[in-house]
């Protein structure tokens, strides 16, 4: 990401030892940690409330309601996943916060128009705009904080940026459970839509950073692009990340259905207020003691931010596993231990893209990657689920997405060989700016 700044941007201290960050990093920073954090509400909202929308629009005994309903998520992550790349291909060209901007006032639009959907077609029309505003936001936020902290900081910095994928999720359900049981399940997204709105027109007063030495960056080309495929390290990162999106994806969806109707959970409002609880606590500190515990081992250890993302992934299976069969209230203690170490890969993951990437190239990796791990990976799984369930048992289901935890775990573990090897390849290719 580019950010705000005045000064001229120095790549040898973006890319080289010294621990600096650009001037406005933080206030950037803080804009975009806001942005996540709602992005990632309006998209939990709709998990929340399920249940709700399954019964407005699907008759009780109907045998295909939950495969339907899990398409809502798939329709916002079509769109969302083909529609990075090009975003992404913008975003290294045009100004990124006003990319960013009007994405964001998309997507809050359309969170708006979710709750006056009248029919079950609009509501998936309003998702598919969610999906194409998050896809103009998503590849320009990391890059620009990429660009405005040094290498040394990038690790904790993206952190506390992907910290907001657990708070935010977890205030989605909150939020949209305690607003659905009060004034029905269209009141959440009319109220998420104002904030949206007021950040977008707050992102439109940043500006990009300038190039060094007053000279236009050379922008990627299609060559630049088929590189990715050559560069170990993001082809296993993708791969990881796209197996763990799978799992984590399409459980997160069903969530409050499966403690609600599977595990007999009489209050959904209340299963909402505490799974979106222990997802903001476990996810929070995961996600920020990953990114930590990451930039120190990566001083002394190569590969340190994916033995951290691997290992966190093969001690979360076992912990979904004993949740999914453990009696309450200890289920809750094993769903908060899976959550953990599902999001202690978070920081580390975004860190490794960042690192292997070169700046002129950033926008369009995440882009890249963010297309691959949704179209394998949450994309399917929602309705995946709901065809299991309909014909089994959420319960069932979740054993067989929770697999592609080990596969995560594994992919990591096997990419950190060369890891360490691609990042001195592109500090021996490093270019200005």
């Amino acid at each position: 990401m580019d950010g705000q700044t005045a000064a001229q941007h120095r790549p040898d201290a973006q890319e080289t030892g010294r621990v600096t960050s650009e001037p406005g990093a933080r206030r950037a920073l803080a804009l975009l940690l806001s942005l996540n954090l709602l992005c990632y509400l309006d998209r939990y909202i709709l998990a929340a409330v399920e249940p709700q929308i399954r019964a407005a629009f699907f008759a009780a005994n109907d045998p295909d309601a939950m495969a339907k309903t899990g398409l809502l998520a798939t329709a916002f992550l079509v769109s969302y996943m083909v529609l990075a790349p090009l975003f992404g291909w913008l975003a290294d060209r045009f100004s990124r916060w006003v990319i960013i901007a009007f994405g964001v006032a998309v997507w809050s639009l359309a969170t708006l128009g979710s709750g006056w959907a009248t029919t079950f077609g609009l509501l998936v029309l309003a998702r598919i705009f969610v999906g194409a505003g998050e896809a103009a936001y998503a590849p320009a936020s990391p890059a620009i904080l990429s660009d405005l902290f040094s290498k040394e900081k990038r690790g904790i910095v993206l952190a506390w940026f992907y910290a907001a994928i657990p708070v935010g999720s977890a205030l989605g359900y909150m939020f949209g459970g305690a607003m659905a049981a009060w004034q029905g399940w269209r009141a959440p997204f009319h109220y998420a839509a104002v904030p949206g709105l007021i950040l977008a027109g707050l992102c439109l007063l940043c500006k990009d950073r300038k190039p060094s030495s007053g000279a236009e960056r050379r922008h990627a080309t299609l060559a630049d692009y088929l590189g990715l495929a050559r560069i170990p390290s993001f082809v296993f990162n993708a791969g990881a990340q796209t197996a763990m999106t799978f799992a984590i994806g399409g459980m997160s969806f069903w969530a409050p259905a499966y403690f609600h109707g599977t595990r007999g959970q009489p209050n959904l409002a209340q299963i909402n207020l505490i799974f979106g609880g222990i997802t903001a606590v476990a996810g929070l500190t995961a996600t920020l003691f990953g990114g930590w515990l990451g930039d120190r081992l990566a001083r002394k250890l190569p590969g340190a931010y994916f033995l951290v993302s691997g290992s966190g992934m093969l001690v979360a299976f076992p912990c979904t596993l004993a949740m999914l069969f453990a009696p309450f209230p200890m289920a809750w203690v094993f769903c908060f231990l899976a959550i953990f170490f599902l999001f202690m890969n978070t920081g580390p993951a975004n860190t490794a893209i960042a690192n292997v990437t070169s700046p002129r190239l950033r926008s369009t990796a995440f882009a890249v990657n963010i297309f691959v791990i949704h179209a394998l990976g949450d994309a399917i799984s929602p309705p995946v689920i709901g065809a299991i369930a309909d014909r089994s048992s959420l319960t069932a289901g979740f054993v067989v997405v929770s697999l592609a935890m080990l596969v995560a775990g594994l992919l990591w573990l096997l990419g950190a060989r060369f890891l360490h090897r691609d990042e001195e390849r592109l500090e021996l290719r490093r270019e200005p700016g």
